[in-house]
């Protein structure tokens, strides 16, 4: 029977009781369930040193290690630390595959290519009847450290003597997603469900493929049937039915609530109005940087805040955001409605922000990276989408105009150290996103990398050029310059991991962009709307 270790009366777990608990048991399962809910409770300090201490006790003991070493590598990027558990269970065990692979990846993620690659090689030279799994290992971790090509080329040359597996196929389809070769993707994905169609990464992967090759028609209900990315899986409205396009929606309660990201639910509440002009009663709940923004561009609809949203009778539906246009019928790219503004910034705040501003125009304002997360996966992600104030800067100064900050979260500290051209930052008289639209509606450009801010311009209607990753999002297809879905949008894309190269192209776009201004062109709200 596991022991349990919670505190009366919030069921908070007693750290010293957890850590007598498991260096009794040397418990791998114990230890990932523990620490899985120390980091769950905010407490990742205490689940790293929980881990440390017990792994201390056991050092013999590769099991231990081993899980250890994967609950610090799901919730951290404490490669170091990862490592040095991994390379001891390896001490311990020293032919165990899946140890062998996952340090590999650690080096890999840490920065160490080469040695990734080494250790990977020496594997399949060591293991010539495990040479399947080392290539499963081996091409995801090319896959998360941003290296699709290197992993097509690995699997490819694998398959070309060797059975295929779920995993391999699943890869390869990855690999050329990633690659902006959605369409080819497709077929990857179906060999594989063909093999195991209970997959849900899997079909969540062919499903946002379909979309990224614009094949909406067949990608939507795919897309429907991912497992739902919530914060909160227990919220009791997610016990409610959950709308399905042709359901009737007159007279029905309806919850839209947030899941995914903050650029999702800007990107695809547009459809709100379309749902209360079919006569429903619809309550948004969204975290609360979105709760004023919202409440203020839907009046018709009631806003919450979706954490302490209580449970309330009469609903009939459920909806996550991003299944709105599925459930409004948009089956192909022309379909997406463009009504431009669909979010609204409040005078107020507008006028409050122009008096902080500087006078000059034009005026611009850059985003050069995501949020910071803490988990690995996430981590790695993000990588592929953020830049540096430096590099961004760099490549756009000197220009004629002032630049103004609309970046957030810990990468915002970066200004301290740019000595370039002077940027304006008024960040920190910004409560949340209705503050940040209203700061739009002063600019004339903004500049961003693939972030919730991008949505944000394209939504309330000022013109924006996007910075994308070379392994573009879904929703900005495999090529092109522009997108349905904010038509005052232009896109500058990356053709390799480097962002230099493209923030060189966008600097020479924005110098061209200055000069062929005149006086008066697209002043945001002071001249009563933009010139795209």
């Amino acid at each position: 029977m596991t022991e349990r270790h919670d505190d009366a009366p919030g069921g908070t777990l007693d750290l010293q009781a957890c850590k007598e608990a498991l260096v009794r048991s040397a418990s791998a399962e114990e230890i990932i369930r523990t620490g899985d809910r120390l980091f769950a409770e905010g407490r990742g300090l205490d689940a790293v040193r929980l881990v440390l201490e017990v792994t201390a006790h056991h050092m013999n003991d590769w099991r231990v290690s081993l899980a250890g070493a994967d609950v610090i590598l799901r919730h951290t990027v404490s490669y170091n630390i990862v490592e040095t558990l991994l390379r001891n269970a390896r001490r311990c065990h020293p032919d165990h595959i899946q140890t062998q692979a996952l340090l590999a990846h650690v080096l890999m993620a840490g920065g160490d290519i080469a040695g990734g690659c080494a250790l990977f090689s020496e594997m399949m030279q060591r293991y010539p009847d495990e040479r399947g799994t080392i290539c499963e290992h081996m091409s995801m971790s090319f896959l998360d450290t941003g290296y699709p090509a290197e992993s097509l080329q690995i699997l490819l040359s694998h398959l070309e003597t060797a059975r295929p597996t779920v995993a391999m196929l699943n890869n390869v389809a990855c690999s050329l997603h990633r690659l902006n070769r959605s369409a080819e993707a497709v077929s990857w994905y179906e060999q594989a469900l063909a093999l195991d169609p209970a997959r849900p990464e899997i079909r969540f992967g062919q499903a946002c493929s379909l979309l990224k090759a614009g094949r909406l028609r067949e990608g939507w209900p795919l897309f429907f049937d991912r497992i739902l990315s919530v914060r909160n899986g227990a919220a009791w409205f997610l016990s409610l039915p959950r709308l399905r396009p042709g359901d009737e929606v007159a007279g029905r309660r309806i919850i839209l609530f947030y899941e995914q990201g903050l650029g999702d639910a800007i990107q695809f509440i547009r459809f709100v109005p379309g749902l209360v002009a079919k006569g429903a009663e619809v309550t948004i709940l969204v975290p609360q940087p979105l709760v004023r923004l919202l409440a203020q561009s839907y009046p018709a609809a009631s806003v919450r805040e979706i954490d302490g949203f209580g449970r309330e009778d009469g609903y009939d539906y459920a909806v996550p955001i991003p299944d709105l246009p599925y459930i409004a019928g948009v089956l192909s790219m022309h379909d997406i409605p463009a009504p431009i503004p669909y979010l609204r910034a409040d005078s107020g705040d507008v006028a409050r922000f122009a008096a902080l501003l500087p006078a000059r125009r034009p005026r611009i304002g850059l985003v050069w990276a995501g949020e910071t997360r803490t988990r690995s996966e996430h981590v790695l992600a993000d990588r592929r989408r953020s830049t540096t104030l430096a590099a961004m800067g760099e490549a756009l100064t000197p220009v004629e105009a002032t630049l103004v900050n609309l970046q957030f979260g810990a990468p915002r500290g970066e200004i301290a150290g740019w000595r370039g051209q002077a940027v304006c930052d008024l960040m920190g008289d910004v409560r949340d996103l209705a503050d940040t639209a209203a700061i739009m509606a002063n600019l004339d450009l903004v500049i961003s990398v693939d972030t919730s801010p991008l949505h944000l311009a394209g939504a309330v209607g000022c013109p924006v050029w996007l910075v994308s990753r070379w392994d573009a999002c879904w929703r900005w297809e495999n090529s092109g310059d522009r997108s349905p879905w904010y038509p005052g949008m232009r896109i500058f894309r990356a053709q390799e991991r480097s962002f230099v190269p493209v923030l060189q192209q966008v600097g020479a776009a924005l110098r061209k962009w200055v000069a062929c201004r005149q006086p008066g062109d697209g002043h945001g709200a002071e001249s009563g709307g933009w010139q795209a």
